[in-house]
């Protein structure tokens, strides 16, 4: 984190000085004339069951809340953000707390709110206004303990941009995104099937409360979509039509200043789209900072295509003469072939190894079903079937993952993970029925008969020992960054618990290495150079602290 701060400032001076420096933003204010603008009245019928009107929240027995709104920009808005305001806060808590965690210097936090604001000045020119009203909406229900740009409605805007500044500076969404679709003679039924990973994290607390959001727009198409508190971006959707949205991260350049988020580009095709061409056609208006692709499915046409956009290219990937289409983080279409940074990508990240997994687990399972296909978004090992570890990014299933989706988009069915990780039982929803009801009952709206049992390695001594591994990988962390002490018997315990994974040598390796202990650390680094490394520049810091190892003890 400190090197992204670093990097941060830099980029910041260089841009600020170029500019002729900073000058006071004037920011568009959302257009709230000629919507209904009653404030929502919110009858709290339990802890887990909340309405407004014909709107509610209500929480399923496998922990995952669902959302049903309706009406226009600002109704919506108000709406949800009233319904979900403990949601929306304690997100912005969590978020918040993890910015203060990662950058504890006031100082710092000082400069990092500055360029936010000098970094997000003309973003308001690159959303459309229907959702700057609806975000107006939704953060009068924000807190006001953390309005550091000046109004809980600025601070709400730009942290939808925040997935998209956080990758560009540092690649945080190469943590990576995993997703495939099947139709025709790959699918059991000859109809699209599609599955993802969004494999997000910003910490556990972040991931626990999920919410399925159900949208009726008053202009566009009903659909649904996977989210959190606070956030009216699309991430993971199908709408009624049975156009499905994800995105999945690509290589990026440090852009000059922010655009359009990609989740908000993404939620305008889920809206407004309903076949690919019609998508293509949104993607195309559409001014974005970073570099993403945006796998679309249509019940319309019956296949799925890749949108890849970035600041200065757009592409459109297409598979020929095959019925399935895979997708990690590296670009595809021939618009990328001779990007320099996508070519990086793929031979330096983990992104090209799960794209190999995906293609080798789907030449084992012919006619895909839905059960089929969770099971390949759980798999935790590499190519072969290889013992990596758990948590490798390499994995399709890094245990760490928001949630994880599966689209029928011809039936308009929908199965969604719940935690944790993809590990739950994922619950089947189905949009005809979701659509058509009486919305004035306030129940559960998923399809239970249809759900997808959770992942029996729940049950497994393996998943215990996971769990406390990820405890004591924190301490270690800690233990590096104070510069402390570990005890010999710690040490072993935390390599026994996960012992396929290069990480738990690395780490311990670099223990020693700072403590002056070279051949202890040459051991522990040889060890982790003998497993599945997750990225090429993993591998050379490796080499390199073998090397500075080596001259040190000549």
């Amino acid at each position: 984190m400190k090197r992204a701060f670093h990097i941060l400032i830099s980029f910041w001076l260089t841009t600020s000085l170029i500019s002729c420096g900073i000058s006071k933003s004037i920011h568009n204010q959302p257009q709230l004339s000629g919507y209904h603008q009653e404030i929502p009245v919110v009858k709290k019928h339990s802890d887990t069951l909340f309405s407004s009107g014909k709107n509610y929240l209500i929480k399923n027995k496998q922990q995952l809340w669902e959302l049903y709104v309706s009406g226009d920009p600002l109704e919506r808005g108000l709406v949800t953000g009233s319904l979900t305001q403990n949601l929306l806060q304690k997100q912005d808590r969590i978020f918040f707390s993890r910015v203060k965690e990662m950058i504890p210097s006031k100082f710092r936090q000082k400069i990092l709110r500055q360029f936010l604001k000098w970094y997000n000045r003309k973003l308001y020119l690159h959303i459309p206004e229907e959702y700057k009203t609806e975000i107006y909406g939704v953060s009068q229900y924000a807190s006001s303990d953390y309005t550091i740009f000046g109004s809980k409605y600025l601070q709400s805007l730009y942290l939808h941009g925040a997935h998209d500044i956080g990758h560009a500076l540092q690649d945080l969404a190469l943590v990576g995104c995993s997703s495939m679709a099947v139709w025709g003679d790959k699918s059991e039924d000859g109809s699209l099937l599609i599955g993802r990973n969004f494999d997000f994290y910003a910490g556990d607390e972040f991931a626990k409360d999920k919410i399925i959001a159900f949208v009726t727009p008053d202009k566009g198409h009903p659909f649904m979509m996977v989210t959190w508190g606070g956030m009216i971006g699309a991430v993971s959707g199908m709408n009624k039509e049975g156009l499905t949205v994800t995105i999945n991260a690509g290589k990026s350049k440090i852009p000059v200043e922010a655009k359009t988020p990609i989740s908000i580009l993404a939620r305008e095709i889920l809206q407004y789209a309903t076949t690919i061409n019609e998508a293509i056609a949104i993607a195309k208006k559409r001014q974005v900072f970073v570099s993403e692709s945006i796998m679309v499915g249509s019940a319309t046409d019956k296949k799925a295509v890749l949108i890849e956009v970035s600041p200065d290219n757009f592409g459109v990937y297409e598979v020929q003469n095959n019925n399935q289409l895979v997708c990690s983080n590296h670009f595809q279409s021939e618009a990328y072939q001779s990007d320099r940074r996508n070519t990086k990508q793929i031979k330096e990240s983990h992104s090209k190894y799960r794209f190999d997994r995906m293609q080798e687990l789907l030449a084992e399972n012919e006619k895909m079903t839905p059960g089929k296909m969770a099971q390949i978004l759980r798999d935790k090992e590499g190519l072969q079937d290889l013992k990596m570890g758990y948590g490798n990014e390499k994995a399709l299933n890094q245990l760490l993952a928001h949630h994880s989706i599966i689209f029928k988009p011809e039936q308009r069915m929908v199965w969604v993970s719940s935690n944790p990780y993809q590990l739950g039982e994922f619950v089947a929803y189905d949009l005809n029925k979701i659509f058509s009801r009486n919305a004035a009952n306030f129940v559960v709206l998923e399809s239970e008969e249809l759900n997808i049992p959770k992942d029996d390695f729940l049950k497994t001594e393996a998943y215990k020992n996971y769990e406390k591994y990820r405890v004591l990988d924190k301490i270690i962390d800690k233990t590096l960054d104070e510069e402390g002490k570990l005890d010999v018997d710690f040490i072993k315990e935390y390599q026994s618990l996960n012992p396929n994974h290069w990480i738990v040598y690395y780490k311990i390796g670099k223990y020693y290495y700072e403590k002056g202990w070279y051949k202890a650390a040459e051991l522990e680094f040889k060890k982790a150079a003998t497993k599945e490394i997750t990225t090429l520049p993993d591998k050379h810091r490796i080499d390199d602290y073998l090397k500075k190892i080596k001259r040190k003890i000549k």
